[in-house]
């Protein structure tokens, strides 16, 4: 009986600390970008890993596996959590590597075995922070005060001026351009923090000048890019997450 194209189920499950998605259905052009978000949604909780077990997921064009190097990419910089496959069948899992997603996405034949390769858990502990704000100007005051304590909590008050100016940014972004509530998102590995405003617009972030006063004008993002390590922009199932990571060297 045939399937339709449609037809796709993430379900998620923990695993030793990582993330274990198992994928059921049909990944094609109808399908791809649900299950390349909810990859990228599992990697911005900040698992171990993401591990995708693609036993049951229909696949009638090989060049579609590409969604697993997409996802990938969009969280490489930023969580920068590993996305592993996890396929028994060993024609599949060449056709996988032919097609070039190893370079990025390895695969193994079991659970077991991925969770097996992964790197000894030495990343540093990060401390992480949620906060929806109210789609109002009164949130960027908000945001603000609440990047002040956050980070002076995490011993991170040298990076507190630097981090409410992306903050300030991000949230001021949402307010102009979309009708979300602004969601606030704040990490610190102990070395750098990662400012993050997530909302539910899907248009992703782009610098972009003022067509009438051109250079006279600077765009928030153009502020971001030039005091930050790195920014970005995300997508989520619900729309997009805005980000960038400040170290010492962005110290204003």
């Amino acid at each position: 009986m045939a399937r339709y194209a449609s037809e796709l189920a993430v379900s998620s499950d923990t695993v030793a600390t990582a993330c274990l998605l198992t994928i059921d259905g049909v990944l094609d052009s109808s399908t791809y970008l649900k299950l390349r978000d909810a990859i990228i949604k599992a990697a911005l909780d900040e698992p171990r890993a993401v591990l995708v077990d693609v036993n049951a997921l229909d696949v009638p064009a090989s060049s579609a596996w590409s969604v697993f190097t997409s996802a990938r990419w969009h969280v490489s910089t930023w969580p920068d959590v590993p996305i592993v496959l996890v396929c028994g069948d060993a024609d599949r899992r060449t056709t996988i590597s032919r097609i070039g997603v190893t370079r990025y996405v390895p695969v193994h034949a079991t659970v077991e075995a991925a969770l097996n390769a992964l790197p000894v858990e030495g990343r540093q502990a990060r401390r992480r922070a949620r906060v929806e704000l109210p789609a109002s100007l009164a949130s960027l005051r908000r945001a603000r005060d609440l990047v002040g304590e956050y980070l002076t909590a995490w011993s991170q008050t040298e990076l507190i001026p630097v981090a409410t100016v992306v903050v300030n940014v991000f949230v001021e972004n949402v307010l102009q351009h979309t009708a979300s509530t602004p969601v606030l998102v704040l990490e610190t590995n102990g070395a750098t923090v990662t400012v993050s405003v997530q909302d539910c617009s899907t248009t992703p972030a782009a610098r972009r000048e003022d067509p009438f006063r051109g250079g006279e004008r600077v765009s928030g993002l153009a502020i971001v890019a030039a005091v930050s390590c790195a920014w970005g922009s995300t997508p989520t199932p619900s729309g997009k997450a805005v980000w960038a990571v400040v170290g010492p060297e962005n110290k204003l």
